[in-house]
């Protein structure tokens, strides 16, 4: 076994919920050493105990043991010193508690742990207009439950129509609009998901090259792997449910579904706002393991050097070479799913070898266009006005749980938790 280096704060951690982002969330923070003590809330008993908690958080059907992912598949468990009535462990020197009686977090009492920083990866409470003493439980009844900082694994959703965002909460992507998080102002932070989190670094270096104006048109579908949320076998949908998909089973099927990646985007990249694009879902039954299939229409330049795939794939790869953190990863390699799961810190892959461009001539008719004075009209000697447009396809893969979600929500943590 490696010897353990020194951690890099003395900051205490909560995380609400030990489900897929919050078990590998705390994975992650182990492995990373910079809190030396973490809280972990799940609001109720589980099993028959403190060791069944122990071995759920050691063992994953997905990634493997939890010290094979610390230091390989020839090291030893590293969960050891439980003390049931404490809800006390120690996870390879660092400190864990669990939590085990308050599901609603204004109650959860986070001044009684000294925890000032939260990961909130329930999923359930993702509305930041409703106050901390909402019954059903809400964000900001972390704040007034004693933290500083809320940060929610999940994009917001706010439920009141015409509900304006808080000034004190925001949404970030690390490596694309990290820096618009502001310490002084925002308290309630959201990583956004999985999808947008890979959309952004599709998206940004072509933004960054070709301009907004001379994206016409994008769509996205995303090919996701399956989410707690989707049921084993087939199951009866409950009072007023109207998606009777999501309650088929993901073992057995193809499930078109929706996402919020789009609106989520504008928020992390605002130019999106004007550029008219629809995103897309569909579940298949693997555990990990996605991909974003990226559909632009790009106005080509008069005299400018023509868009081919060529083009396309050197933007990717200078941005992927010049990107600080190293978030956007770009390959030539014939890829499948299953060679992407744990790649660390991958928000997006670019599978090169698949991108595509098609150039056609769109035709215009402009006597049929709205607001052209009919003097204008007269004075042409052909209403058609010709505009060439390239089509590109773009795949680009994401691990949806540990690989480039979690660390990015892990980066996105101690940045936070480094300006405390």
């Amino acid at each position: 076994m490696a010897e353990q280096k020194a951690f890099g704060s003395d900051l205490i951690l909560g995380i609400n919920g030990l489900g897929r982002i919050g078990k590998l969330s705390l994975w992650h923070h182990v492995a990373r050493r910079f809190f030396p003590e973490i809280f972990v809330n799940i609001g109720r008993a589980a099993g028959t105990g403190l060791a069944d908690i122990a071995d759920y958080i050691e063992r994953d059907s997905t990634y493997g043991s939890l010290h094979g992912y610390l230091y390989g598949q020839r090291s030893k468990p590293v969960i050891g010193e439980l003390d049931e009535e404490a809800g006390t462990m120690n996870i390879d020197g660092v400190r864990v508690r669990i939590l085990r009686q308050h599901r609603n977090p204004v109650q959860i009492g986070w001044s009684d742990h000294d925890v000032r920083l939260v990961v909130d990866t329930t999923g359930s409470f993702l509305d930041p207009t409703l106050p901390g003493d909402a019954p059903k439980g809400s964000l900001r009844g972390h704040l007034d439950a004693g933290a500083e900082k809320v940060i929610v694994s999940a994009p917001f959703k706010i439920k009141a129509k015409g509900a304006a965002m808080p000034d004190d909460a925001v949404t970030t992507v690390m490596g694309v609009n990290a820096h618009q998080y502001d310490p002084r102002h925002h308290r309630i932070i959201s990583n956004a998901s999985c999808t947008t989190t890979c959309l952004a670094h599709m998206i940004r270096p072509l933004i960054n090259h070709f301009g907004p104006k001379r994206i016409l048109s994008a769509s996205m579908a995303t090919i996701h792997a399956a989410t707690g949320s989707q049921q084993v076998l087939d199951r009866l949908p409950g009072a007023d449910k109207t998606d009777l998909r999501k309650n088929r089973s993901i073992l057995n099927n193809i499930i078109l579904t929706t996402t919020g990646a789009a609106k989520a985007l504008s928020l992390v990249i605002p130019e999106m706002a004007s550029i008219g694009f629809i995103a897309e879902s569909v579940r298949i039954p693997t555990s990990t393991g996605s991909l974003i299939i990226l559909v632009l229409n790009l106005q080509e330049e008069p005299n400018g050097e023509p868009i081919r795939a060529g083009m396309i794939k050197a933007i990717y790869r200078q941005s992927a070479r010049e990107d600080p953190a190293g978030y956007l990863h770009y390959t030539d390699r014939q890829n499948v799913s299953a060679d992407i799961i744990g790649l660390p810190r991958a928000a997006a892959i670019i599978e090169g070898h698949e991108i595509h461009t098609r150039t056609a001539e769109i035709a215009i008719d402009l006597s049929r266009a709205a607001g052209v004075e009919p003097e204008a009209m007269a004075a042409m000697k052909d209403p058609l006005l010709r505009i060439p447009v390239t089509q590109a396809v773009i795949y680009g893969w994401y691990d949806n749980e540990l690989g480039s979600y979690v660390n990015l929500l892990g980066d996105r943590t101690v940045s936070i938790a480094e300006q405390l």
